[in-house]
């Protein structure tokens, strides 16, 4: 195992701007403590005295949660277009691993880019929650980088039969996520496989390619 000797630095991003304050802290609890963590104690945690600071600036906790993933979506948005714009211009082909690539590359950039190690840890935990799950905004199909990667996808598995490739799709979007997130509380602990981008790539590349033997019916 690697040993980070940086993980404090990386587990915590503090802003002195309140809003973003409250949007650190609530992003860092509700990963760490679940999603009904106390609004109060994202208040204090945030070192706002005020406990209904997050009702202030928010209005409830599902205006919280959305406004952590406006502010993740949008940089993850355009740094994913940047790779499909590489990716076009290199003229290479659109296999399955170098599609997951420039799905999950700029989740994993987070912690390096001094970003703390909780959004996805943050994301596994909300993905359900209505202000997401019910949300048109945070619909694949609002995000046009993500939108085209899924295609993509879809297209280069198009030997699987419909209702496979759609299983397959979501749950490699559930391992990836699940992934992922052991993945950042690895490099808070301060363990982490020098190998574990390659790893996760690889894993989520099986899921979507695997074969079996077990006759069709």
């Amino acid at each position: 195992m690697l040993t980070i000797g940086w993980r404090s630095s990386l587990a915590t991003v503090t802003s002195v701007d309140p809003r973003e304050a409250l949007l650190d802290a609530g992003e860092r609890l509700i990963a760490t403590r679940g999603i009904d963590v106390p609004l109060r104690d994202i208040a204090k945690e945030a070192g706002n005295r005020n406990n209904s600071a997050v009702q202030y600036f928010f209005g409830s906790r599902a205006g919280l949660i959305e406004a952590i993933l406006e502010r993740r979506t949008s940089a993850l948005e355009a740094t994913r277009m940047g790779m499909l714009a590489d990716h076009e211009a290199s003229a290479s082909g659109n296999d399955v691993r170098t599609l997951l690539r420039m799905l999950v590359q700029p989740m994993l950039d987070i912690p390096g880019q001094g970003q703390g190690t909780h959004y996805c840890r943050f994301l596994d935990v909300v993905r359900t929650h209505p202000a997401v799950a019910g949300s048109a905004k945070f619909d694949t199909h609002e995000r046009a980088a993500v939108r085209i990667i899924v295609t993509r996808l879809d297209t280069v598995l198009a030997d699987l039969e419909p209702d496979r490739r759609r299983l397959r799709l979501r749950s490699m979007a559930t391992a990836m996520f699940g992934m992922i997130a052991d993945y950042e509380a690895a490099l808070e602990t301060g363990t982490v496989l020098p190998s574990a981008h390659d790893e996760i790539l690889d894993m989520l590349t099986g899921v979507l390619t695997s074969q079996s033997d077990r006759a069709r019916v």
